[in-house]
């Protein structure tokens, strides 16, 4: 089985430079999951490895949702880094839904929260980081400034 492995490197930015971080709440966004019978594991419950496409699937539909359609036609995303906090175990008929955060834009990278839970349980914590890239060239794109503030406004 050959294993394919994408690094992407990012220019040098100024920490400063182009950082987005709302006075508002971020809007919220929340994602059922479904969990099949191959996502368990030996052990009886779904494998850890699972939590990270349900964050990539997550994180890609809250962009879908609240990006103006021709930003999610151009832009793509690639994921940087996951640190994920297993707190509790799923299991095959648990309802399970992921509420995704998106905390700062900066530059082309984006940092979002998203937490798993089936009830009130938590069952994972996750921080995330991602790359805008432009959907032509492959390359790392800013999010400018008015894409970002539709994720973010008052809590109603």
């Amino acid at each position: 089985m050959q294993r394919h492995v994408a690094f992407l490197l990012l220019p040098y930015q100024s920490p400063a430079a182009n950082i987005i971080v709302s006075t508002m709440s971020s809007i919220p966004h929340h994602y059922n999951i479904a969990i099949e019978p191959d996502d368990i594991d030996f052990m009886g419950h779904v494998n850890n490895a699972n939590y990270l496409k349900w964050v990539q699937d997550a994180v890609v539909a809250h962009w879908e949702k609240i990006a103006p359609s021709e930003a999610v036609a151009t832009h793509l995303w690639v994921a940087l880094k996951h640190e994920i906090t297993y707190r509790k175990p799923a299991f095959l008929d648990d309802d399970v839904i992921a509420e995704v955060l998106l905390e700062k834009v900066h530059g082309a990278r984006a940092f979002y929260s998203t937490v798993i839970r089936r009830g009130e349980d938590v069952l994972a914590e996750v921080q995330s980081s991602w790359c805008c890239v432009d959907a032509d060239t492959l390359r790392p794109m800013r999010i400018a400034k008015d894409i970002a503030a539709n994720f973010f406004g008052s809590k109603d």
